[in-house]
């Protein structure tokens, strides 16, 4: 017992910094994202870029600077889903787990997609070295860039869910967590039903504005909810 005391006291120590720099870098991330105008796919208005996406080093590093926070995101999710586990009651623990588990593979998917573009595109663009580099393009509404995103953030909803069902107290601060979690979990999975069902094939990257407006927003408000209640166990542990 005073092993999982102890146990629980670093966990809510170390979550309490990780889901305040959660809940700043999803700010940042969010703020630089909106900034970023859409020049192809069904949001763009004028002067769209079309296949094969060449003609854009212009927009380097310009449409391209949100996804250095973005990548930053993703390890965050996974150590403040690490410290989820290990603060939760011990038969909540095979949930937390799981919910783990769906964090890693969500990082994976989207810091590999980010730093895809980061490291690779960026440069071709602007050493015009652009054959074959169109289904990677993030300019490509149904490329693998927005494959990957879809993936990873459908994957960090199921952990949101995982995150949900593990806070199952009657407190206020519980309360809130459980149902924050719980309904964006629910909001993504309908919201990539209901947009599949409309327009099919023709999904492009309408889903992944949607789900990253979804999980950012989750992330802000839960960061600091997280952040209280881990704040709050310090003490109790």
């Amino acid at each position: 017992m005073e092993t999982s005391a102890s146990i629980r006291k670093s966990a809510a120590s170390v979550g309490f910094w990780i889901a305040l720099a959660t809940a700043i870098v999803a700010v940042i991330s969010f703020a630089l994202a909106i900034t970023t105008l859409p020049i192809s796919g069904p949001f763009c208005r004028s002067g769209c870029v079309t296949y094969p996406y060449a003609n854009v080093a212009a927009y380097v590093p310009h449409d391209y600077i949100w996804m250095y926070p973005g990548i930053l995101l993703t390890p965050l999710f996974v150590i403040l889903m690490a410290c989820i586990h290990y603060y939760a009651a011990d038969d909540k623990k095979i949930v937390s787990l799981i919910g783990l588990s769906f964090a890693v593979m969500c990082a994976s998917a989207i810091t590999m997609d980010y730093f895809i573009q980061l490291s690779v595109m960026q440069p071709s663009l602007l050493k015009g070295e652009t054959e074959g580099l169109a289904l990677f393009s993030q300019y490509n509404p149904h490329g693998i860039f927005i494959a990957l995103e879809d993936l990873g953030y459908l994957l960090m909803s199921l952990a949101f869910l995982c995150v949900g069902v593990n806070f199952a107290g009657d407190g206020k601060l519980e309360r809130a967590i459980r149902w924050l979690f719980i309904s964006s979990a629910g909001l993504s999975i309908a919201t990539f039903i209901l947009l599949s069902l409309i327009y099919g094939q023709d999904l492009e990257y309408r889903f992944e504005v949607a789900i990253i407006t979804i999980n950012w927003l989750t992330l802000i408000a839960g960061g600091v909810l997280l952040g209280l209640l881990f704040r709050r166990g310090k003490g109790e542990a």
